[in-house]
């Protein structure tokens, strides 16, 4: 069963928070993807994956791109991991994956300013439950550190 983490972005954008996140789960040694809403909310986040740190890159591509398996973070719009990830980030929204097997962790982000994304994570807190995976929740406090509310 894989571990679903819900972070709600109370005090700092998903620009802020999402790099940092895939930085660490690549440090482990995971393959990545990242599932958005749209092409433009993709678009923005390969500029934003090559150029959020002086000092540093993630290295990516997209699922459309030839040999996507290759990618060590893939971003679509699809319910799809050809890289054989072993972590998902959904943002926008995006619904669950049909397809859990080689899943370690799955996580839900959504803004605090967005009540229908807050209403939607909602529903995911209900369908990971009847699924029977572990969840948990983390909001961010007022200087950004995370803080496990359930």
């Amino acid at each position: 069963m894989a571990e679903v983490l819900f972070y709600h972005l109370k005090s700092a954008p998903l620009e802020e928070v999402l790099p940092n996140l895939v930085a660490r789960s690549r440090d482990r040694g995971w393959r990545v993807v990242i599932r958005g809403g749209s092409d433009e909310r993709l678009a923005a986040l390969d500029a934003l994956l090559w150029t959020y740190d002086d000092e540093s890159f993630l290295a990516h591509g997209f699922a459309s791109d030839a040999r996507p398996e290759t990618q060590p973070v893939l971003l679509t719009v699809e319910d799809a991991r050809p890289n054989a990830a072993e972590i998902l980030f959904l943002l926008d929204s995006a619904p669950l994956p049909a397809e859990w097997a080689g899943l370690v962790r799955v996580v839900v982000m959504f803004p605090d300013n967005d009540n229908d994304a807050v209403q939607a994570a909602r529903g995911l807190w209900q369908e990971v439950k009847a699924l029977g995976h572990e969840r948990t929740y983390w909001l961010q406090d007022d200087s950004g550190r995370w803080v496990k509310k359930a």
